[in-house]
């Protein structure tokens, strides 16, 4: 891992008061030389909450039963997804659980009509294990990155987490997304119960062997209805500095500040990209339905920017109507935050970022450029500092 040695890593992990703001300002020159200040904004989508999979960490394991689920109509993820595109964002996200009714031909359509829109925009699926055919028929479609988090390095933590599954096969499906040409993320979780210094480092040799042009680490949140409900939330700090020693290993990886720390500490975003972060993701879904996107409780969708303005739509109607029962796809139009509504979030978060002394990628969409609903001052309210 260039010239830190396991020993280095281990000690870095674990750098507090001085050593960790040695550590974050050397990640964060590291990522200005190598990548700048831009930070890259990614639309990001949750069009389905359903999930065929029960892994003991995740809100939408299959076997929680009190959660409302719910589905985006397929040309309502391509009238949101296009929305975005055409409001300036350079990227967007297509993320749900395992859900089969998306299936190779319906996810495939959505992003070729996301493409023929937009032909633009990038377009990053994050829709967890699905057969080699599968990804390949949307690499054909115009999908250009993959973000499938590898969650630990650990197999047999792993194994104990993901009922059923095994650290190969997932590593094996990364693989084959890289063998495809689709620019490939991996990531993980700091805190997992069982998880040790020597698990944390293992993340780091892999990302080190792999070399995935996106990493993606936050802190283990228990959820109070997976059987992880008891364990401890885990430590923020420590995921700072996994960014960072990320950003050193990867020098030109896009590392995100996650929506999981951000929960995890007020803060959060302006402290990772402080640590090496390059990457900013931005709610664009229904505002109802975000809610029910509960991979973990309390999830920051970046309210901790500015509460009444950050996130889109946030008063839009759920897509689900009032007392649908799980599984029922939502409807037309319901909730989607129009084009204008996410120019000027679109705006509010750069201009956000101008005050962090970074720049966001993209363009001004049509209501930034004409000042539209601006809101004059964005500010990091949280007003957190390294300790």
């Amino acid at each position: 891992m260039g010239r830190m040695t396991v020993g280095d890593i281990f000690s870095r992990l674990a750098a507090r008061g001085a050593d960790r703001e040695s550590l974050w300002r050397e990640a964060d020159a590291v990522r200005r030389r190598t990548v700048g200040d831009t930070v890259h904004l990614r639309a990001l989508l949750e069009f389905s909450n359903r999930c065929v999979q029960d892994c003991l960490y995740c809100g939408l394991r299959r076997s929680r039963k009190d959660l409302l689920r719910y589905a985006m109509q397929p040309a309502a993820v391509v009238r949101t997804a296009v929305a975005a595109a055409r409001a300036g964002f350079a990227t967007v996200i297509l993320q749900s659980g395992e859900d089969p009714a998306y299936d190779q031909e319906t996810l495939g359509d959505i992003i070729r009509r996301i493409k023929a829109a937009a032909p633009d925009v990038q377009v990053t699926l994050s829709v967890g294990e699905r057969p080699f055919a599968d990804y390949r028929a949307w690499r054909r479609a115009g999908a250009e990155r993959y973000l499938l988090k590898h969650e630990t390095a650990d197999p047999v933590l792993y194994a104990r987490l993901r009922p059923g599954h095994r650290l190969s096969g997932r590593l094996k499906r990364a693989r084959w997304l890289s063998e495809l040409g689709y620019a490939v993320g991996l990531g993980n979780m700091v805190g997992l119960p069982g998880q040790g210094p020597a698990a944390l480092v293992a993340d780091l040799e892999l990302l080190a062997e792999f070399e995935p042009e996106m990493v993606a680490s936050g802190p283990f949140l228990p959820h109070p209805a997976t059987p992880l409900r008891d364990a401890p939330a885990g430590d923020p700090y420590l995921v700072l500095n996994f960014i960072a020693l990320a950003r050193l290993i990867l020098p030109r990886a896009a590392i995100p500040a996650t929506t999981a720390l951000a929960t995890a500490l007020p803060g959060g975003r302006e402290l990772a990209l402080a640590a090496g972060a390059d990457v900013v993701m931005v709610n664009v879904g229904p505002g109802a339905l975000r809610s029910l996107y509960e991979i973990y409780p309390l999830r920051d969708d970046g309210s901790s920017l500015r509460p009444d303005r950050f996130a889109a739509g946030s008063g839009a109607r759920s897509g689900a109507r009032s007392g649908a029962q799980p599984g029922e796809r939502s409807g037309e139009r319901a909730g989607e935050p129009p084009e204008e509504s996410l120019a000027a979030l679109r705006a509010r978060v750069a201009a956000w970022l101008a005050e962090l002394g970074r720049t966001a990628d993209g363009t001004p969409g049509r209501a930034a450029a004409s000042g539209a609903g601006l809101a004059p001052q964005v500010g990091a309210e949280a007003g957190a500092s390294p300790p």
